[in-house]
């Protein structure tokens, strides 16, 4: 359900796939090649809501804002199922685990890798290529060259994913 929100409309890429149960409303951008997957909620209704190009927002994830605090990610980020994001920045190639909250004004550094299950308390900084876990989340250590490709592995799976799902969408097909 793709719905406006006092004259904003979300605007979406056509080479992005979007489930047919996903809710989207109001001011959101999706890059291109992004997919949001099965019972998500991209609510654009406080502030913006921008997705990068590469994205993936996998199933019962909630995206949300407060008043005049976007929520950003950038390019090629990965984001498990039932993750909570709001007002906050996730930067390029970061990979968030499944049942993660990240809140209002935190930052996720490029190349970051946060484990399933973590909470991001507000305006926390997690550097760059840097694994962190724990609630509250604590930087653990460097990443190394598995992190590295499994990061890689995640967001290719799913951009080749969400293509074939958007085939079949394309074709009247819905999975």
């Amino acid at each position: 359900m793709i719905l406006p929100y006092k004259g904003q409309y979300p605007k979406i890429d056509e080479t992005a796939y979007i489930s047919d149960d996903v809710v989207i409303s109001g001011d959101v951008t999706i890059g291109k090649y992004s997919s949001i997957w099965f019972k998500t909620v991209i609510r654009g209704d406080v502030s913006p809501t921008y997705i990068g190009d590469h994205v993936n927002i996998q199933d019962q994830s909630m995206l949300h804002q407060s008043p005049n605090q976007p929520l950003i990610l950038e390019d090629g980020v990965s984001v498990g199922h039932q993750v909570l994001l709001h007002s906050a920045i996730i930067r390029k190639n970061a990979l968030i685990g499944m049942g993660t909250t990240i809140l209002d004004g935190a930052e996720i550094g490029e190349n970051a890798f946060i484990g399933a299950g973590s909470l991001i308390p507000p305006g926390k900084k997690i550097p760059p290529n840097t694994l962190a876990f724990g609630r509250p989340a604590k930087v653990i250590r460097e990443l190394n060259d598995e992190d590295y490709q499994e990061l890689e592995r995640v967001r290719e799976t799913y951009i080749e994913k969400g293509q074939v799902y958007k085939k079949l969408q394309d074709q009247g097909d819905t999975p």
